[in-house]
């Protein structure tokens, strides 16, 4: 299992386990953390998944690919440090990764 930090920018931190092959997003739901509402259910046409990943994780998670860059413009207050949770698939090497939900969907 791969552990993953949500952060609400500082109050009610939770650790959850995600299984290797899950993306970021259906580790979200199956943990029930609603702030990801994944309107399009992962299907990459949608920016309700946004999340900013801890600038330490950005190489190993990777940039976003250009379709997830152009949804990604939907979102609100998107940065350097965001991604879809649905393009991050969860693997060994992502354990202790670190999330934070953006302020405009707490």
């Amino acid at each position: 299992m791969v552990k993953v930090r949500f952060s609400k920018t500082g109050k009610d931190d939770r650790i959850v386990e995600a299984s290797e092959g899950d993306t970021l997003m259906q580790t979200a739901l199956s943990n029930g953390i609603d702030e990801i509402l994944a309107d399009c259910g992962g299907a990459l046409s949608c920016a309700t998944c946004h999340v900013h990943v801890a600038p330490d994780w950005m190489d190993r998670v990777g940039p976003p690919g250009d379709e997830e860059a152009a949804m990604l413009e939907m979102a609100v207050d998107p940065d350097g440090t965001s991604r879809l949770s649905c393009q991050i698939v969860m693997r060994a090497d992502l354990d202790g990764l670190e999330i934070t939900l953006p302020k405009s969907q707490l």
